[in-house]
């Protein structure tokens, strides 16, 4: 269930920017056609249609990244990881990992509605191409429009001049895209700042005691790293961290 919803996110991004209802018009694409020549020989040569299908497929891991909550999980958990003070643990791979994984969890009421408005009546034949196109991009542009601020969807439509948006359902994904992610940028960096505050708040407690002591050569980094390991394990800062970020998207 969750593949097909990705792919109908890929659907709908790419129907947003590219005019393919041509390419789908047919029933089944023809991968290879075969052309016979005036003296009998056959020539084969790749469909169009699926060329550009599969040049297309290029852009899930844009949708998956650019379109879900990815950004901002990926952004906070790389500045708690910085604030703490440790550059290597865990690893990006870590990182990028459970910030895979929970947005999987997020996005799992959105991809099922997918499923069920679009995909799955698409599949049995009840909806057309056009329809399943309109149907499974409500749940991503309600997602996206929720999570978007009103001032960065009117600087978009501002910059491209847009003035016939009449309502926030109204705004096109060309426009919707770039806003979401600008507001998700400014949230993962609010969520970062307030993750900062206490752990600077350690390491200068830790320099004006080491100042106070004459101990200037001593590396305030290295007496303040296990204190502030201590404070997050001591508080259940991951259980805290991602529960925060998990629950943000549902506000």
């Amino acid at each position: 269930m969750m593949s097909a919803g990705l792919w109908s996110m890929f659907f709908v991004l790419l129907c947003s920017f590219f005019p393919i209802d041509s390419v789908m018009a047919q029933t089944g694409l023809q991968a290879v056609t075969v052309t016979k020549g005036p003296d009998g020989n056959e020539t084969y040569s790749l469909s169009i249609q699926v060329l550009a299908l599969m040049t297309a497929m290029t852009f899930i891991p844009a949708a998956l990244v650019m379109m879900t909550s990815f950004t901002r999980i990926v952004i906070v958990l790389s500045i708690l990881r910085q604030a703490i003070g440790l550059m290597q643990a865990p690893s990006s791979q870590t990182i990028v990992g459970l910030a895979l994984f929970l947005t999987f969890f997020i996005m799992a009421p959105v991809f099922e509605r997918i499923y069920q408005d679009a995909v799955e009546p698409y599949m049995n034949e009840t909806l057309n191409f056009e329809n399943a196109i309109e149907k499974a991009s409500e749940p991503i542009k309600t997602f996206m429009l929720g999570q978007t601020r009103e001032n960065d969807i009117a600087m978009f439509a501002r910059i491209s001049g847009r003035k016939d948006i009449e309502s926030p359902q109204h705004v096109p994904l060309s426009i919707l895209l770039p806003a979401f992610v600008t507001s998700e940028l400014k949230t993962a960096f609010q969520i970062g700042f307030l993750l900062f505050i206490p752990f600077l708040i350690i390491d200068l407690v830790v320099s004006s005691v080491l100042m106070s002591m004459g101990m200037m050569m001593l590396s305030p980094m290295i007496i303040s790293l296990p204190f502030k390991i201590m404070l997050f394990v001591l508080v259940d800062g991951w259980n805290i961290v991602i529960g925060t970020l998990a629950s943000s998207f549902y506000v």
